[in-house]
């Protein structure tokens, strides 16, 4: 069933994007020159920052002091974190040689690889936009909006079945209490048996702020797109966009660090669907193979 599924996933991705593309005014996505995209931008500006309402004072004053600072206190403050944890207590090593446990099926690593590679995307291209300003706008800043977009379809459409194949793994439980009083076991280098079946608290987190919050940006994305909603609606899409945007960025962070250094090796059981015994009975003591 699961061989069936992968080339249909594919080919509706492929379809979605192609009939998107070919809108009658994909104002904001197909805009590659100067001219219709700084056209949209405007466009943008002008309705949302336009007669001050509700909420077009309090979006006018986050604009322009808060949203770009603040996503970059999140990019520049938690490498710096990660930073001084790397060098303080160092990545937890486990034997890779000895017994293995096959941990994540072809189809689950397929799913994850559309998503992360999605989401990756999106927030490369999310920080070229809201700090397009700061950077010096041009081209890079107007094809990265086109790209969100597209990257937004990408990843919506992967998110459902990421939601429906974890659902029952990510459900809390009432050991990820001690996990998170314990921080995973990540303050210090002892390999004692840490709380946590498949999926640890922390995991946890990310997943559901990344597929229901990403459900939301997709929303909220979708009508600042289109601009199909009232001006005060708008506004408040903005406002909710961009809050959840740099909350998403910095546990985005997080699942990066923990995945490329937290944990040597950690990465090579989304290559190879095996994580090693030891590894699984220390950190995931819970977990029944």
């Amino acid at each position: 069933m699961k061989r069936i599924l992968i080339p249909v996933f594919i080919a509706a991705i492929g379809m979605v994007t192609a009939i998107v593309c070919a809108g009658t005014d994909p104002l904001f996505m197909t805009s590659t020159g100067i001219g219709p995209s700084t056209a949209a931008y405007q466009q943008f500006n002008e309705i949302i920052t336009g007669d001050w309402q509700q909420y077009g004072q309090l979006f006018t004053s986050l604009q322009a002091y808060l949203f770009s600072r603040l996503f970059l206190l999140v990019v520049t403050f938690m490498p710096v974190i990660f930073f001084f944890h790397y060098i303080a207590i160092g990545p937890k090593k486990f034997d890779h040689r000895g017994k293995r446990i096959y941990y994540f099926s072809i189809f689950n690593r397929i799913i994850h690889w559309l998503a992360a590679f999605s989401f990756s995307l999106l927030v490369i291209t999310g920080l070229l936009v809201i700090l397009g300003k700061i950077l010096g706008g041009g081209a890079i800043i107007r094809n990265g909006r086109s790209l969100h977009i597209l990257s937004a379809i990408v990843f919506t459409i992967s998110a459902v079945p990421m939601l429906l194949m974890w659902l029952k793994n990510m459900l809390p439980a009432l050991y990820d209490i001690r996990w998170l009083f314990i921080m995973g076991g990540y303050l210090n280098t002892k390999k004692k048996p840490i709380p946590a079946g498949k999926f640890n608290a922390g995991q946890k987190m990310w997943f559901w702020l990344a597929t229901m919050g990403g459900f939301v940006m997709a929303y909220t994305g979708y009508f600042l797109w289109g601009l199909q909603a009232p001006v005060d609606d708008l506004r408040l899409m903005a406002i909710i966009h961009n809050f959840l945007g740099a909350a998403l960025v910095a546990l985005f962070l997080v699942h990066l660090y923990m995945s490329l250094f937290a944990i040597t090796g950690s990465l090579g059981s989304m290559i190879n669907g095996y994580k090693p015994k030891e590894e699984v009975d220390i950190l995931h003591s819970r977990y029944k193979t």
